[in-house]
């Protein structure tokens, strides 16, 4: 999921260098929504890991 975020924001980059805006910032909104659901599962992954190991 982090590849995907990471992908998503490179082409809002690109697209922001050659002046696509609309794509731009679509393509930056995924990326954020991407990480943020990346970032959610990643915590929820280590706590339960945590309770697991205890």
């Amino acid at each position: 999921m982090l590849r995907w975020a990471l992908a998503f924001f490179i082409i809002a980059l690109v697209a922001a260098v050659f002046g696509f805006g609309g794509i731009a910032v679509a393509a930056a909104g995924i990326a954020k929504i991407l990480f943020f659901i990346f970032l959610i599962l990643f915590l929820v992954a280590l706590v339960s890991g945590m309770v697991r190991r205890a």
